[in-house]
C-alpha cells in the first residue's frame, strides 16, 4: 500500500491546507465516522488543517473488518501519519471513545517515536485508568433492545437511524466493535506526566458525571476542564461547537511560537 493511498483511506481532510500552522487529528466517538469533524476544516481558519481519522467499517471503508483492539488502531493511524507528525506541529482531539483512542495515541506516539502533541483535547469521557472508568458497565455485549434503548438515553443519534432499522443494522455493529475495543483496553494511571503540552478536557453538564481530573496524570503542563451544556452528545450543539472550536482555534494558533 502506498503512502498516498493508505493517506486517503484512514484519512479525511476536506481542506487540505499545506499553509498550515498546525494539524488536528481528530478521532471519532463510538460508531461514529469522520464526516462530523472533517467538516470542522470548513469552520477553522487557514491556520490549522484538520485531519480526521476514519476507522474500518463505516463510510467507505465499510466492507472492511472492523478493529478488534486499541493496539490495531494506533498501528494503522501511525503508519500513515508518522510523516506528518514529523513535519509540523499536532493536537489531538477525541470525544468519548475518541477521547480513549486520542489517549492511547498521545502514550504510544511518545513512548514509540518521541513525538509530543502541542495540545490535547479530550471530551465526553473518564481517563481510561480512573476507577470511574473501569467501574463503569460493559455494554458491548447487551441485546440489540437494551442497546437501543441505552443509545436513546444518551441522545445525539439521528432520529432517522433510530427510527430506520436498516440504518441500524449497519450503525450498530460498528458501535458494539469500537465499545468492545475500549472495554478490553487497559493502561497503567502514569507514574510520572509523559506529556508537557497543555491538556484540555470538555464535557457536558448533564452527561453521566466522568473522572476528567484524572487525565491530570498524563501532563506536566497546564490541564484545563471546561463544562458546557447538555448531555452526552453536548459538541453537536452549534452553541458548543463554536465554544470548543474558538478554543481550540486561540491555543493551535500559537503553537508554531511554542513549537520553536
Amino acid at each position: 500500500m502506498n503512502f498516498k493511498s493508505g493517506m486517503d483511506k484512514v484519512i479525511n481532510c476536506f481542506n487540505k491546507r499545506p499553509e498550515a500552522v498546525a494539524r488536528l487529528i481528530c478521532f471519532p466517538w463510538a460508531g461514529g465516522g469522520s464526516i462530523h469533524y472533517a467538516r470542522w476544516g470548513r469552520l477553522l481558519n487557514h491556520s490549522i488543517e484538520v485531519y480526521a481519522v476514519r476507522l474500518p467499517g463505516r463510510e467507505g471503508r465499510g466492507k472492511e473488518p472492523f478493529f478488534q483492539n486499541m493496539q490495531q488502531i494506533l498501528d494503522e493511524v501511525l503508519g500513515v501519519l508518522l510523516p506528518e507528525l514529523k513535519e509540523k506541529p499536532f493536537a489531538v482531539f477525541g470525544h468519548s471513545f475518541g477521547a480513549m483512542t486520542s489517549y492511547a495515541f498521545t502514550e504510544y506516539v511518545k513512548n514509540v517515536r518521541n513525538l509530543e502533541p502541542v495540545h490535547v483535547f479530550l471530551s465526553g469521557a473518564s481517563a481510561p485508568y480512573s476507577e470511574t472508568r473501569l467501574q463503569a458497565p460493559r455494554r458491548s455485549h447487551l441485546s440489540d433492545e437494551e442497546f437501543l434503548q441505552w443509545m436513546i438515553s444518551l441522545g445525539g443519534t439521528p432520529p432517522e437511524i433510530l427510527a430506520n432499522p436498516e440504518a441500524l443494522k449497519l450503525f450498530l455493529p460498528a458501535l458494539r466493535a469500537d465499545l468492545n475495543v475500549v472495554e478490553n483496553y487497559r493502561c497503567s494511571r502514569p507514574t510520572a506526566p509523559f506529556l508537557s503540552c497543555p491538556v484540555s478536557c470538555f464535557d457536558g453538564k448533564e452527561d453521566l458525571p466522568h473522572d476528567l481530573q484524572a487525565f491530570r496524570a498524563m501532563t506536566s503542563g497546564d490541564f484545563n476542564v471546561q463544562m458546557l451544556p447538555g448531555s452526552h452528545f453536548y459538541l453537536k450543539n452549534a452553541a458548543n461547537e463554536k465554544v470548543i472550536l474558538d478554543y481550540m482555534t486561540k491555543h493551535l494558533e500559537t503553537a508554531e511560537m511554542d513549537y520553536l
